[in-house]
């Protein structure tokens, strides 16, 4: 029976029509709201970023000029350097540490129920509230700085406060410091190797602390659906608790281990809100994200809109955003179908 047959006894035969339909029109609302907001909104963007346009005339036709002046844009280079110290980090002590935390509260202890509530609340927290509460410890004259002082004392030592959310000193840039005794400094000029300053660093401890417990919940999810039978069996042949974790339960988590490092992914080169409110890319530029620079680009918060010019950004940070999910997918899901 060839295609054309196949078809045409699909349309005919009434009952096969209309469950396919009434498949479709459960779907419609879905299928539509895509359309219209993922990929007409990504088709526009691309458009847009072709022309010169400042929302307020009509776009004119520049071709690739915007992609051209890539390898040149220094600012969007730093944004670019920035948010990649912030995924390795973040993604990197996110993940392992709702690992950890997963794998103690599936332990048989007392008031787990207790814990898991009190561990997940930052994630059901608004992200401004939390960036609110942030910035309040953050202060110089904040708890933070307050407790340190207080720890410090008990040793016989002064504690210089740090202006947490405006210092632009690299972890990178210190530890030479530290070791040469101030003698060798990484110079401005090399700002990609002084690594992430202190106040980035301050950012990505609050991403931390309200992103675990999510990643947490999927980690222990995972982790109760893990046969018992697995660890008896691990256990009779010898094998103690550390090696029942990385040769039984990590390898058993890989697909959930894939899910959480990708969504991590995506979520931290995409961050804004914490920029937005605690820095505004400051100080020095040490904070600016590709995402809150192309938002300030597009409605000329620092300059007139320049739609196009922001676009073409967006369109090359989805970009990169693919190709590293693409790498993730490619060397962590292999051999999760046996799980």
């Amino acid at each position: 029976m060839t295609a054309n047959s196949q078809r045409l006894g699909f349309w005919r035969n009434r009952a096969a029509r209309n469950e396919t339909i009434a498949a479709y029109m459960f779907l419609a609302p879905y299928l539509i709201v895509t359309l219209v907001f993922t990929i007409g909104v990504v088709a526009f963007a691309f458009y847009i970023s072709l022309t010169n346009y400042n929302l307020f005339t009509t776009p004119e036709w520049n071709n690739f000029d915007h992609f051209k002046t890539l390898l040149g844009d220094a600012k969007f280079g730093r944004s670019l350097v920035n948010v990649l110290y912030y995924v390795i980090i973040v993604v990197t002590v996110q993940t392992v540490l709702a690992l950890l935390l997963a794998v103690v509260l599936n332990a048989p202890i007392r008031a787990k129920q207790f814990y898991r509530t009190l561990f997940y609340a930052p994630s059901v927290t608004s992200a401004v509230v939390i960036s609110f509460i942030f910035w309040w410890l953050y202060l110089k004259t904040g708890y933070l700085n307050y407790g340190i002082s207080k720890i410090w004392e008990l040793f016989g030592a002064e504690w210089e406060a740090i202006n947490w959310l405006n210092d632009p000193r690299g972890l990178f840039q210190l530890i030479v410091e530290g070791i040469t005794a101030g003698r060798v400094s990484i110079p401005s000029s090399q700002w990609y190797l002084r690594g992430p300053s202190i106040t980035w660093m301050a950012i990505m401890a609050q991403n931390i602390f309200t992103t675990v417990p999510t990643f947490m919940i999927m980690f222990l999810a995972a982790l109760q659906d893990i046969p018992a039978s697995l660890y008896e069996a691990a256990s009779i042949d010898g094998a103690n608790k550390r090696q029942q974790f990385f040769r039984v339960t990590v390898p058993m988590l890989r697909p959930v281990l894939l899910l959480v490092v990708v969504l991590g992914t995506i979520g931290t080169w995409q961050i804004f809100d914490q920029v937005a409110i605690l820095t505004a890319g400051g100080p020095l530029d040490t904070t600016l994200t590709p995402v809150y620079f192309i938002y300030t680009e597009a409605l000329g918060i620092s300059g007139p809109p320049r739609m196009g010019y922001a676009s073409s950004r967006a369109i090359v940070l989805a970009i990169i955003i693919l190709t590293f999910t693409f790498v993730q997918r490619r060397y962590i899901e292999g051999g999760t179908e046996q799980y």
